[in-house]
């Protein structure tokens, strides 16, 4: 923990970018809650409650072939400034979906709104490397984990309690004025001249990055490897589970919330352990550990307060691999090719988000238990462990 507080103090810019995550994070998974609130309370489809989850992964699918050579042509922080402005208008139409007729609405927002929140990330990320050295690139890669689990308890836990007091459009404005407030920290950055000047066309440097991927294999198993943690794009099971198994305990916006800041918790405080722990030699074993921790979930989701200890165990190693995987792509990768590379592995990993999604939305309809459904998720991470080390074995991993 020294290590990051060291970290945040002596770099200035990743201080900056630091509190502009921790705020935007805060907002988006404040009014995710408010999201899957506002559909249960419009009574929608399970394949409604289902597409909409898989809509916040769809657009970095469709979008990562482009915003990949606009990060990599760009000075990053007009860029960064646009997609939090976006970010705040989208979030601000939200306020007028109030029946089932505009679903359509809905979903296009969640699309563009998720959509340039990946852009945002993919550049955020793309810049880390060019602006700290490789030890503190794995203590940053590590902070934003946390970060995200900070936000995401705090938003998941505090979006069930204000919205079951003040309403989902409250919850809404909330979300918009937060983003209003990330403008301050974003004018503050005082970055250097990390653009590399390039002078290729659009095409061509999609064209050259595809080739380097191509050249590159090791980068593209990589980039699967750390797809296997978009497996724990399980919000759908979690909103499956407020409605139809407790909420006969507590109403559907905090069971929501309660669930899913347990699993917070839990991504939260494991990375500062787990960071000296994890290696290139015994990452197998952490997907492993993460696929036995979705089973025990699986196995405690029956019940509403033991589903707590379930999603703890199912959120503990999720961090720090994701964290860990992420900065072995850093590492590996060319710096010219930094935003293509980053937003390929989006492109990898929110395809295995959105699959998922529609997955568990398809089994339910076909009259799978969410217990099963859970337990299959974790048995994917346990392959998972076999396809490490295979990597391991026929590539050098720096």
């Amino acid at each position: 923990m020294k290590a990051y507080l060291t970290l945040l103090k002596t770099e200035q810019n990743f201080r900056l970018l630091s509190i502009v995550q921790l705020i935007c994070y805060f907002a988006a998974w404040f009014s995710h809650t408010g999201i899957f609130t506002l559909l249960i309370e419009l009574k929608a489809p399970v394949w409604a409650i289902t597409l909409s989850a898989a809509m916040a992964f769809l657009p970095g699918i469709f979008l990562a072939p482009f915003s990949g050579v606009l990060i990599d042509k760009l000075n990053p922080k007009p860029m960064l400034i646009t997609m939090i402005a976006i970010e705040c208008i989208t979030v601000l139409m939200l306020l007028f979906i109030d029946s089932l007729s505009l679903l359509w609405l809905l979903l296009v927002l969640i699309f563009v709104r998720m959509g340039i929140g990946g852009v945002y990330f993919q550049a955020e990320m793309s810049l880390l490397p060019k602006i700290l050295s490789a030890d503190n690139l794995k203590l940053a890669n590590e902070i934003h984990s946390i970060i995200w689990a900070v936000s995401y308890t705090a938003g998941m836990g505090l979006a069930g309690v204000f919205i079951h007091f003040f309403g989902i459009k409250a919850a809404f404005l909330f979300d918009a004025f937060m983003y209003v407030v990330s403008f301050y920290f974003l004018f503050l950055l005082r970055l250097p001249d990390v653009v590399l000047g390039i002078s290729e066309s659009a095409i061509k440097m999609l064209k050259s990055g595809l080739s380097y991927l191509k050249q590159n294999r090791l980068i593209i198993h990589l980039m699967l490897l750390h797809a296997f943690v978009g497996l724990t794009a399980y919000d759908a099971i979690i909103a499956l589970l407020a409605d139809t198994n407790y909420k006969f305990i507590l109403s559907v916006s905090l069971a929501i919330g309660l669930t899913n800041a347990s699993r917070a918790v839990a991504l939260m405080i494991a990375p500062p352990i787990l960071s000296k722990l994890i290696n290139k030699t015994n990452l197998s074993l952490f997907f492993i550990l993460q696929g036995v921790g979705i089973l025990i979930w699986s196995f405690l989701q029956y019940n509403f307060y033991l589903g707590f200890i379930g999603m703890f165990c199912a959120g503990f190693f999720t961090s720090t691999l994701w964290s860990y995987t992420y900065t072995l792509i850093q590492q590996n990768c060319d710096e010219r090719f930094y935003g293509r590379v980053i937003a390929y592995n989006d492109m990898f990993f929110l395809g295995v988000s959105a699959l998922t999604s529609l997955a568990i939305g398809a089994m339910f309809q076909m009259k799978f238990s969410l217990s099963f459904i859970s337990g299959m998720l974790g048995v994917m991470f346990i392959l998972g462990s076999f396809y490490y080390r295979w990597i391991a074995k026929n590539y050098t991993i720096k």
